[in-house]
């Protein structure tokens, strides 16, 4: 009846008693709706903490409750309530940690991604003859034989920007070693189809194991060189572990300044780490090598909300195959210090 209805309010709120009342249990469903509001909605965080917070709390609370109350006296509703109260709470965990917040950070990699599409490409795209297209047999594209400016009628490099065609030269004369040295890689795994991804290891003096994935492609070398090595901004489209590449500064036709985030994993544990990179970009007859490592850059110094990371001498190459156009070979040398 009504009356009992108000009798009853009036016994779990006006006179509560954590050993008997209920409206403890409504006041923490309260609690955890009022903090993810204000911090997914309001305050728009990114981070598990929050709900990993609300479940602790609530848990404990509920423990507490189930141990020292009467409420298993009252029934099948005094053991229903708090089975289903805890129940929520971590249904409320896996949704929102594993659903909600993973789908968000897809949704903005793909809004990044799209943005970097319809911008300028690197290098634009041209018709190019045979001699414009790789460097002499023997030579590379912006050897050390060429001046420092490379090129004739451009305008002259500063200090700082010659010190990054010399990092970026570095980290091609690195690259190049380990390729001449594939017979002493170490192997590590592999995949199951016959033209599965194959992983290697390499030790590089001052540099430490570097990582090695091989992988043939069936598509022309060409479109990897356009989608992969001309445009890194794209790299968040295939290459779930990043989240965000910008263009800092362009050196030359040959050589960048690139800054990478790399998204955080096991749902935070691992916190974001990003990194400033000089990337070197090469022609040649049988190939298209684009090599880079670490450096700094004064638009981007450290960070708190990240972790500087560091990376060693590595890149992409790509390797044409003689007898068929339409298909190549992908390397990706990765050398990398998470710190």
């Amino acid at each position: 009846t009504k009356e009992g209805i108000k009798e009853n309010l009036k016994d779990e709120i006006i006179n509560y008693q954590f050993k008997t009342s209920f409206f403890d249990i409504f006041l923490l469903a309260l609690f955890r709706f009022v903090v993810l509001l204000l911090g997914y909605a309001v305050v728009r965080l990114r981070h598990w903490w929050v709900i990993a917070v609300t479940t602790l709390v609530s848990s404990a609370f509920l423990i507490v409750k189930v141990i020292l109350s009467e409420l298993l006296t009252k029934g099948a509703f005094g053991y229903l309530l708090p089975i289903v109260s805890f129940v929520i709470a971590w249904l409320e965990t896996w949704f929102l940690d594993f659903k909600v917040l993973t789908q968000e950070a897809e949704e903005e990699r793909w809004f990044l991604a799209a943005q970097a599409a319809a911008s300028r490409p690197l290098l634009y795209p041209r018709a190019l003859s045979e001699g414009q297209f790789y460097s002499p047999p023997e030579s590379f594209a912006g050897s050390d034989n060429e001046s420092d400016e490379e090129g004739v009628g451009r305008k002259a490099l500063t200090t700082q920007e010659k010190e990054y065609v010399r990092q970026g030269k570095e980290a091609m004369e690195v690259v190049d070693q380990i390729l001449a040295q594939e017979e002493n890689w170490k192997f590590e795994k592999n995949n199951a189809s016959d033209f599965g991804d194959v992983v290697y290891t390499f030790e590089i003096p001052f540099h430490g194991k570097t990582f090695i994935l091989k992988a043939f492609l069936q598509c022309s070398p060409e479109m990897v060189y356009q989608e992969v090595i001309l445009q890194p901004e794209k790299m968040i489209l295939w290459n779930r572990t990043v989240a965000a590449c910008q263009i800092l500064q362009r050196i030359e036709d040959n050589t960048i300044v690139s800054y990478d985030v790399a998204a955080g994993a096991a749902g935070g544990v691992v916190s974001p780490r990003d990194f400033v990179n000089v990337r070197r970009i090469e022609r040649r007859r049988d190939r298209y090598v684009s090599s880079g490592m670490s450096t700094t850059h004064s638009l981007k110094p450290p960070l708190s909300k990240y972790v500087r990371g560091e990376n060693g001498p590595g890149g992409f190459i790509v390797l044409k195959c003689p007898g068929n156009a339409k298909v190549c070979t992908f390397i990706w040398i990765l050398n990398t210090d998470l710190k």
